[in-house]
């Protein structure tokens, strides 16, 4: 082979797998990937991205993003129980909560109808909470089979449409309120607001409904710091406020109330038009947020959402898995609670991480 054409295909060579290492850095895989679960992905996961060193700590070489369920509208508010080593799951527009156990993978329908639920977690007792948009209520199905209503009114007023729930230890009920259960038949119905969009608080030991703050445009998903010190909340409110920022917002909890209120992290980063919606926190302080529904400066949402991102505890990106759709909601489960699940648009996928989640669901 002549040195000049040796040259040329090295050079070649060279382009190719600089254009290999650049697609990889941009989080794309190098093949279409199969969800099916036929074509085996090869280790490490091309879609599990770090993007600090110490995302190293938490991601697992021989672990993959897997598909486990398939086939729903619009899949929200997952919840493990641990008891029953299952998942739990909102599809909203089908009007049914879904369940995945984990022993075989079987996937059956848990509660039709469900009044076209959205979040989901199990309290301290291990009784499921459900957040209804249809009712605009709050309930909680008790271990006899029948449903307590935590709450449906604030001040003579009817709620909006409960969104996301976490339960404190001493008993606390946090959730957020932003209305988009009465925005469309499609996933309740339609009626107006009432009440200003807001976070709440009840009282674990009166049952009382107190307001925790209004200052966010459409407060969505939520969840505590593992000391239970921090509350975090993610507003969505960019979908249907202009002017309203694309952040998550983190508060001191102050006994009962709740202090200090400063933008945790924010998506605005490098054109990009999507938001926070679900977010879970792991041990370490991290949190784990769905991210998705915009696209960057060239249009691509692969490039920077439709995924789940690893945020250290100030606030920094460390790293983030992609998903092939919408991811909505995410939480911690599995036999030793280090398996992240992901309800995204159609379909649930999960990913085990070297780490486990700060709280039981």
């Amino acid at each position: 082979m002549k040195n000049s054409t040796r040259r040329e295909l090295i050079k070649g060579m060279a382009a190719g797998l600089s254009c290999l290492t650049a697609s990889f850095a941009a989080g794309e895989s190098a093949t279409t990937r199969d969800w099916s679960g036929k074509q085996p992905v090869r280790y490490p996961d091309p879609d599990v991205i770090s993007l600090e060193k110490e995302f190293g700590k938490y991601r697992i070489g021989t672990a993959t993003i897997e598909r486990i369920a398939t086939g729903f509208r619009w899949a929200e508010g997952p919840a493990w129980n641990g008891a029953g080593n299952y998942l739990v799951w909102s599809d909203i527009p089908n009007n049914r909560q879904m369940r995945w156990l984990e022993e075989d993978g079987h996937v059956d329908v848990f509660r039709k109808p469900s009044n076209f639920s959205n979040g989901n977690t199990f309290d301290w007792q291990g009784r499921q909470l459900t957040c209804e948009h249809q009712t605009r209520r709050l309930v909680r199905y008790e271990q006899t089979g029948e449903v307590t209503v935590l709450a449906d009114k604030f001040n003579g007023k009817r709620l909006n449409g409960p969104n996301d729930v976490i339960v404190h230890p001493n008993g606390d009920i946090w959730f957020t309120d932003p209305g988009y259960g009465g925005l469309s038949i499609y996933e309740g119905g339609k009626f107006p607001l009432e009440l200003k969009e807001a976070v709440y608080r009840i009282d674990g030991k009166t049952g009382q409904l107190e307001l925790a703050t209004d200052e966010l445009f459409k407060p969505n998903g939520l969840c505590f710091s593992p000391d239970l010190k921090k509350l975090y909340v993610c507003d969505t409110g960019v979908t249907h406020y202009p002017n309203a920022p694309r952040e998550v917002r983190v508060y001191d909890i102050d006994g009962t109330k709740l202090r200090n209120s400063k933008q945790f992290l924010s998506t605005a980063w490098d054109n990009y038009t999507g938001f926070a919606d679900g977010i879970r926190a792991d041990t370490d302080g991290n949190l784990w947020v769905a991210i998705g529904q915009g696209a960057n400066g060239t249009g691509s949402a692969k490039a920077d959402g439709d995924a789940v991102y690893a945020v250290s505890p100030q606030g920094v990106k460390i790293g983030k898995i992609l998903l092939p759709e919408i991811c909505a909601n995410v939480c911690f489960g599995g036999t030793r609670r280090n398996r992240l699940f992901m309800a995204a648009s159609q379909s649930i996928y999960s990913l085990y991480v070297d780490v486990k989640g700060a709280h039981i669901a």
